[in-house]
């Protein structure tokens, strides 16, 4: 899936990859999947999380943003690879049974549209409609709208990253999220300030709880 090796199973692992890949496991942040030391817990935070909570209730990720779970990522992100969405979307199902058991609405971020012409897809999007489908869970691919095109995010730092997403979300007005409890998904977290711009928006609009499932976290001290 993310070497040119063939599989018996097609867009799988090859067992090269599938050792370089860290999924999570074991203790993890509630609030945002980074993994922890120490033995798994209920309501486990992150040193980051207890100083600046995220705007969302919980997060879960698959795996890390390493090695071979990074190439798929961006195999799947840039490369075209829409016969990964399957696979991927199971990595996700795997991570937050306890998020999706419970959810009314899965919801992508979204990608401004300059970017969804230039991209083809939203990878965010493509990962929730196979995750709905998995789950029994309805998936809503335009509850929110990208209102203007933010700035390529690498090397910024918590704070730019944040500003950077501010105000650039909005919930679309065909839709409503009053009283339900969401699962907000997205390929890559970070610090989270996508993810906490988008989750404000839920909020404000009366979603109850709002978790976030994510393909990949990139690692951080607890």
């Amino acid at each position: 899936m993310t070497c040119q090796e063939l599989t018996q199973q097609g867009a799988r692992l090859c067992a090269g990859c599938w050792s370089e890949t860290v999924f999570i496991s074991g203790a993890v942040c509630d609030r945002c999947g980074t993994p922890l030391p120490g033995d798994p817990a209920p309501d486990l935070w992150c040193d980051s999380c207890l100083a600046q909570p995220p705007e969302w209730d919980r997060g879960r990720a698959a795996v890390l943003y390493r090695g071979a779970g990074r190439r798929a990522v961006l195999a799947f992100k840039h490369g075209d690879r829409l016969d990964m969405t399957r696979p991927l979307a199971g990595w996700l199902a795997r991570a937050g049974p306890d998020l999706l058991v419970h959810a009314d609405v899965i919801v992508p971020v979204p990608l401004h549209r300059l970017r969804l012409f230039r991209r083809k897809y939203n990878q965010s999007a493509e990962l929730a409609r196979h995750l709905g489908r998995m789950a029994g869970v309805a998936v809503v691919p335009d509850m929110l709208l990208r209102t203007r095109a933010t700035k390529v995010q690498e090397g910024m730092t918590r704070a730019e990253r944040r500003d950077n997403q501010s105000g650039a979300f909005a919930l679309n007005r065909r839709h409503g999220v009053a009283g339900k409890q969401v699962v907000l998904v997205d390929d890559v977290m970070t610090s989270g300030a996508t993810l906490s711009a988008c989750a404000a928006v839920l909020r404000d609009a009366g979603a109850t709880q709002i978790d976030v499932l994510v393909l990949a976290r990139v690692a951080r001290d607890g």
